[in-house]
């Protein structure tokens, strides 16, 4: 084990702060990442106050980590020192099941391991995430990095990316295709930027009209305020597919019932109360109504290729680590366009 540095907290009460504790040392498959930059997902701030339920404490969070390979263990092949290397939701998983042979990793049978409040199989402890100076993964679950993107808007797309990419890569979407994108925040930004690159008309919803601008900026052919029944109406029946990227409640009828027969809506939001999804807006032309988590690693490096080969990054902030708590409460606020990025340089100074 070797001593380590970073953000944590010790109850859902508690306000993130400096925190020392231990990393296992580089085993035989191992990387080690120098962290230049994390992402601040929300996933962080419901887990880091315990809001699903769910969080084991201390609680140190970070799950879109970018930085440099400073050490590797001996059998390592895919990476050397100094390559730019990024570690994304989760850091292992059972590796045998019918998802994890597919490459789906994220659908693991015997349930994957998250980079934070996730139990290493190495050591029995709880894994910490990317709000550190540094971490070791085995190198399975470590992601080569563009090197022509700017690195510090890479970050985002360890999650953000994925979770969008996946859903329109698995629905199959490009050209000759309409499809909508709800919201315009941290994921939906990034649904518009790679729905645009695959060569689809994409529709932007939002219920912000200063949001319009920004939207066509990003690579959106349409906006729709969607508290405007006439522009929602004129739209009825003719989306291939729509991903809404919405985490407050919403009526999700109203979008349902703009697909056409047999296309699909596919919700990566999660609101903390259930949709209610009325029957009949499924039934009468066979419309789908699904869900998608993340990314495989194997899709996660084809989404990571895609963004390089497209210029594609996030939209983002870079804060000091010392200003954590305050970008959660902007993020709560939707005061941030489109996500928070922590220089990790700031650590030494903070801790």
């Amino acid at each position: 084990m070797f001593a380590c540095i970073g953000y944590a907290t010790e109850s859902a009460d508690q306000p993130l702060g400096p925190f020392s504790f231990e990393r296992r040392d580089v085993g035989p498959t191992d990387v080690r990442i120098e962290i230049s930059y994390c992402g601040v997902c929300h996933s962080d701030l419901h887990t880091a106050r315990n809001e699903w339920k769910n969080t084991v404490y201390p609680c140190l969070p970070g799950h879109e980590i970018v930085g440099k390979v400073v050490e590797v263990g001996g059998e390592v092949t895919k990476f050397k020192l100094g390559d730019l290397a990024g570690v994304g939701c989760m850091v292992e998983s059972c590796r045998t099941c019918a998802s994890c042979q597919e490459g789906l990793e994220q659908y693991c049978e015997n349930g994957f391991v998250g980079t934070y409040n996730g139990v290493e199989k190495q050591t029995g402890k709880v894994t910490f995430g990317g709000y550190s100076k540094e971490i070791v993964v085995d190198e399975a679950f470590v992601l080569r990095l563009p090197e022509n993107l700017d690195l510090a808007a890479v970050a985002p797309l360890l999650c953000a990316g994925i979770t969008t990419y996946s859903p329109l890569r698995h629905w199959k979407v490009g050209p000759g295709q309409k499809v909508g994108i709800v919201g315009l925040g941290g994921l939906g930004h990034m649904g518009v930027k790679l729905a645009h690159a695959m060569g689809a008309h994409v529709v932007l919803f939002t219920t912000s009209p200063n949001k319009v601008d920004d939207a066509k900026k990003l690579g959106a052919d349409e906006v729709v305020i969607s508290k405007d029944p006439d522009q929602m109406g004129a739209h009825a029946g003719s989306f291939d597919f729509i991903l809404d990227c919405v985490a407050a409640q919403h009526d999700i009828n109203e979008y349902l019932g703009l697909l056409k027969r047999d296309a699909t809506l596919c919700q990566v939001g999660a609101p903390e109360d259930p949709l209610a999804v009325a029957v009949f807006s499924l039934i009468f032309k066979r419309r789908n109504f699904a869900g998608s988590l993340i990314g495989g690693i194997a899709e996660t490096q084809e989404m990571l290729d895609f963004c390089g080969e497209h210029g594609i990054t996030s939209e983002i902030e870079i804060i000091p680590i010392a200003d954590i708590e305050t970008a959660y409460s902007r993020m709560l606020k939707s005061d941030v366009k489109y996500r928070f990025v922590i220089d990790m340089a700031t650590l030494k100074a903070a801790a």
